[in-house]
Order: C-alpha cells, then sequence, then structure tokens
C-alpha cells in the first residue's frame, strides 16, 4: 500500500531502519506517539531484541506521559526485508553501524526504493551527511537526526544538513521531531561529531587526562562532573552557566574578572596518548566505581533517575 502523505501532511509512518538500542528506542517514541512504526534489521534475533527494548520503554514513557491514547508497544511491525518495510512510510529513521562505507552503500539503496518526498534521517553520531547522500539521486531529502541515548527519554535531536540537503528537508525534519517532543537543534554547518559529541569528547579528554596524571581515581573524576556541574548543566548549558557565574554583571563581568584564569586552564589542559595502559587503568576504575553492578542494573539506575529528572524539569 502506498502513502498518500504530501510534503506539508501529516507523517503517519515511519520506518526504523536498524535495530540496535537506538533504534528500537525511537520505535518506542514514535509507537507512544501513535505512528504506524516498521523495524527493518537483517539480525536473527533483531526482532525478538527490539521487541523486549520497546516493551522494557514502554512503563517509564507512560509515567511521563507520552503516551497518546490507543497507543500500543504491540502495534510495532517488524520487516526484515528492506524494501517492504520501506514500503508506503512517510519517515524514515536510520540507525545502522556507523559505518561511512556502510551507511553511503544502504543510503543509495533507500534512494532507489523511496519515493523524492520522504524524507531519511541519520541517526550517525558524527558522520558527513554531505559524504552519505553522495551516490543518492534524491539527496535533498536526506539529513542527519542525531538523538542522544536513550532517544525515547533524552530530548536533544541534533538536526544538519549535507551540501545537497534542501531547506525544506530540514525545516520538516525539525518540525517532526518537536511534534515527537523532542528538543531538536540546528546546526549551521557540518562537523564530525555534530555538537554534543564534541563536547562530550572534550570533556573526556581532560577526564582521561586527570586520571592519567593520577590527580584523583576515576570514580572521583566522574563525581567531579554528576555531583558538581553536571547538575548545573541539566538546566543550562556552558555559556549560560557562566552568565549566572558573572552574578548581576552576567557574561559580560565573568569574561572580564575570570576569563584570564579560565584562560591558564584551557592552556594547560591535557592531550593524552590513550595507551593500552592507560586503557586498563581505565576500564578497572569504572569496573571500581560500578561495583557489584552491572550494565543492566546500570541502565535501569539511569533511566530511572532520568526520568524523575525529566518529570520535575518539565512540570
Amino acid at each position: 500500500m502506498s502513502s498518500t502523505a504530501t510534503p506539508s501532511s501529516p507523517i503517519r509512518r515511519v520506518a526504523v531502519v536498524g535495530a540496535g538500542t537506538i533504534g528500537a528506542s525511537w520505535a518506542a517514541l514514535f509507537l507512544a506517539h501513535g505512528l504506524e512504526v516498521v523495524v527493518s534489521d537483517p539480525g536473527e534475533h533483531a526482532e525478538a531484541q527490539t521487541r523486549a527494548r520497546v516493551q522494557a520503554a514502554w512503563p517509564v514513557l507512560a509515567e511521563l506521559g507520552r503516551v497518546q491514547p490507543g497507543a500500543s508497544p504491540d502495534a510495532l511491525r517488524f520487516e526484515p526485508d528492506l524494501e517492504a518495510a520501506l514500503a508506503g512510510v512517510d519517515f524514515v529513521q536510520e540507525n545502522a553501524p556507523e559505518r561511512e562505507d556502510f551507511k553511503t552503500d544502504l543510503f543509495a539503496r533507500m534512494d532507489a526504493i523511496l519515493p523524492p518526498r520522504v524524507i531519511v534521517a541519520s541517526s550517525s553520531s558524527g558522520l558527513i551527511m554531505s559524504r552519505l547522500q553522495s551516490r543518492c539521486q534524491h539527496a535533498a531529502r536526506f539529513v542527519i537526526g542525531h538523538p542522544f541515548n536513550p532517544p525515547h527519554l533524552i530530548p536533544l535531536v541534533e538536526v544538519v544538513g549535507g551540501d545537497q540537503t534542501s531547506a525544506d528537508t530540514i525545516d520538516r525534519s525539525i518540525a517532526f521531531y518537536r511534534s515527537m517532543g523532542k528538543h531538536p537543534i540546528r546546526l549551521n554547518k557540518e562537523v564530525p561529531g555534530h555538537i554534543a559529541n564534541r563536547l562530550q569528547a572534550a570533556l573526556w579528554r581532560e577526564a582521561i587526562h586527570l586520571a592519567a596524571e593520577n590527580v584523583a581515581s576515576v570514580a572521583d573524576i566522574d563525581a567531579a562532573v554528576s555531583q558538581g556541574p553536571g547538575l548545573r548543566w541539566a538546566l543550562f548549558g556552558p555559556h549560560m552557566t557562566f552568565n549566572l557565574g558573572g552574578g548581576e554583571g552576567g557574561l559580560a563581568h565573568f569574561m572580564h574578572h575570570l576569563l584570564g584564569p579560565v584562560q591558564t586552564w584551557w592552556d594547560d589542559l591535557g592531550a593524552p596518548d590513550v595507551t593500552p595502559e592507560l586503557q586498563r587503568r581505565l576500564i578497572e576504575g569504572v569496573n571500581a566505581e560500578a561495583g557489584h553492578r552491572g550494565i543492566a542494573d546500570l541502565v535501569e539506575a539511569r533511566d530511572a533517575q532520568l526520568t524523575a529528572l525529566l518529570k520535575t524539569l518539565h512540570r
């Protein structure tokens, strides 16, 4: 059955291509908003894993009030064949392995199947869309729509087009994500890693440097973030945080009085060589920090605390 949607009509049917943790999380969010969702992945256990992850996400979505009346996780349709999965869809959220060659081939395949009006958004965490769309005849409809994990909880979506992406595609993508309760941000230009992952990478580089220099344990370096500035960052980003740090004078006062000391910190930041030995120390440190808690336990605790935080922030 073919869709009758036009570029200006609502998106009703979404294909989620690639069913890892990100794809399943997207699927849960789309289903909760009452969309028709088909997931496609050729993996042997992909369907069972996807359905289990969607079921696990559903109580949290319900607690946050994000489940529309009549929506159900059982409405998910799974179709391992890509062409069958794309039939009649209005929007595609791609979550394939983070390899440029793989995604470039996949995009060319999808481009040959889909009508030109259907947007294909990639969850790529850092690849450049201009390269991924390079072999597509209808390249204007390809865009990056990078979420933060898990997408059904974290509001952020980074939206950026390639050199052939149309302004209409970007505008429609932002409008769609906003209708899903997300907080889309528009990037004015392509950079590897987009914005949030670059910021994360910069902080992690310094955290690794501090561990390498034995300034503190891995656990205490993590606590320096989670029990300190991380709490403020849940409310405001770095610019606004330092604007408040300037008191009544705002960021102008902060820069006038404190930019000098901050500059000395910048000059002293590290660029660690992450040797096998340093990797081992970091892994041992994070395992000690986790204690008896396995990955599943940590994910459960993270999601429970994220849910509580989101409920507080959006009251």
